[in-house]
């Protein structure tokens, strides 16, 4: 039988047939030794083929083969720094949600995401979530980023899950869509499906107050069908954010304003670093360049770790 992976705990996953069955399944050992460099060699959305059989008196499944996948978000593992994880497969389209505080979003790590799907072809929107919590001050700031990211052609709203500014916009975008939703811990995403699909009730947790960072309230990716025609993926909350199969050379395609320039440049291979009469670097003394975009870009070519030290709204 053919399905799609909903749900992926490690050793067990949930996949949905075609007639629209779910069926627990696990894999067969052979994934695991065929050079697979992944923490999971299956994913949630990725489409299989497998067998059932009858254990314990449970119609089970299993695994025999992952079909040829459309895309996917892939990232280095943060405990196995040579194995990578795929968080996604076969997606329409990824939210990314990003907030000022509780907890802070860095802007390196807004690029890294976007720079891998970029690379698969998977369309990106930012949500801007909490606003509901800013003050007239930081909204000044939140609307100064997304600006930064509208200039490039990435779609941006701001919302609230809580409040529910801004639900509507996002619930169009997705309607007849895969959609994964990502971000770091404690941005909102659970609270955010919650307050699209209720009936799902997730569970979410509070932010930490004395780190300000986020809680892991989901620990594994799962997929949703949706009552207006739609599938959502809730994933992990990511707190860094490392490239995987990304040469030097072209990191700059995945990002458009550099992409869409790159031909003006005196040499074709060009890194936009010293080298002389260089489009980019002119764009960038211009202010035609944002300077948080062009810093992530040279932290992700020179190899630097993704310890993020630029503030999320540091423009110079």
């Amino acid at each position: 039988m053919k399905g799609t992976v909903y749900k992926s705990t490690g050793s067990w996953y949930t996949v949905k047939s075609v007639a629209g069955d779910f069926y627990p399944c696990r894999i067969k050992g052979k994934f695991r030794i065929q050079g697979i460099k992944s923490t999971n060699p299956v994913a949630v959305g990725d489409k299989v083929e497998f067998e059932t059989e009858i254990h314990d008196q449970e119609e089970v499944g299993l695994i025999t083969e992952i079909l040829d996948r459309q895309n996917y978000i892939i990232r280095k593992s943060v405990k196995l720094s040579k194995q990578t994880h795929i968080i996604a497969s076969n997606i329409d389209q990824v939210f990314l949600l990003i907030t000022l505080k509780n907890p802070k979003t860095y802007t390196v790590f807004i690029d890294r995401f976007l720079a891998t799907a970029e690379a698969y072809s998977i369309p990106a929107i930012l949500l801007f979530n909490k606003v509901d919590e800013c003050s007239e001050e930081e909204m000044a700031e939140v609307v100064k980023l997304a600006e930064v990211y509208r200039a490039i052609n990435y779609t941006c709203l701001l919302i609230s899950a809580i409040t529910g500014e801004g639900v509507k916009e996002v619930m169009e975008l997705m309607e007849g869509k895969t959609n994964m939703f990502a971000g770091n811990s404690g941005v909102g995403k659970t609270t955010l499906i919650n307050r699209i699909a209720p009936e799902l009730d997730l569970r979410t947790t509070e932010t930490s107050e004395m780190h300000m960072q986020g809680q892991h309230t989901t620990t594994f990716a799962e997929m949703y069908d949706l009552d207006f025609d739609a599938r959502i993926i809730d994933t992990p909350g990511i707190r860094g954010f490392g490239i995987v199969d990304m040469d030097a050379d072209e990191i700059g395609d995945y990002f458009p304003e550099l992409f869409a320039i790159k031909g003006e440049c005196k040499f074709n291979d060009t890194l936009h670093l010293e080298e002389p009469k260089c489009a980019v670097k002119a764009a960038l003394e211009e202010g035609k360049i944002s300077t948080s975009r062009y810093h992530s870009y040279v932290q992700m070519i020179t190899g630097e770790d993704d310890t993020y030290r630029m503030d999320i709204f540091d423009e110079g």
